[in-house]
């Protein structure tokens, strides 16, 4: 088989998950999650802390991580008509 294809075990979750929903997630596709940590270049520690709710995703990998299993939304992907988005230039 030509072309390119994502495998769901190096493939990002959708958004929006909740921490729930991602391991289900895992569970009915088959993956392990250390494996797709690894794949993803996140400590598997970090994943499943994400996951347990013992970690928030606020800032650094845990922040990475938490877009990578679609608990928080990737702020480069905001729209352009997303109001949040706009940069306000202050005048003098």
């Amino acid at each position: 088989m030509n072309g390119t294809t994502t495998s769901p075990d190096s493939a990002p979750l959708p958004y929006p998950q909740t921490p729930t929903s991602a391991n289900d997630w895992f569970v009915r596709h088959g993956i392990c999650k250390a494996h797709w940590a690894q794949a993803q270049g996140f400590d598997r520690m970090t994943v499943v802390d994400l996951l347990r709710g013992r970690l928030k995703g606020l800032r650094g990998e845990a922040h990475r991580a938490a877009v990578a299993l679609g608990l928080k939304a990737d702020p480069k992907a905001q729209p352009a008509n997303d109001p949040s988005a706009v940069v306000r230039s202050w005048s003098s």
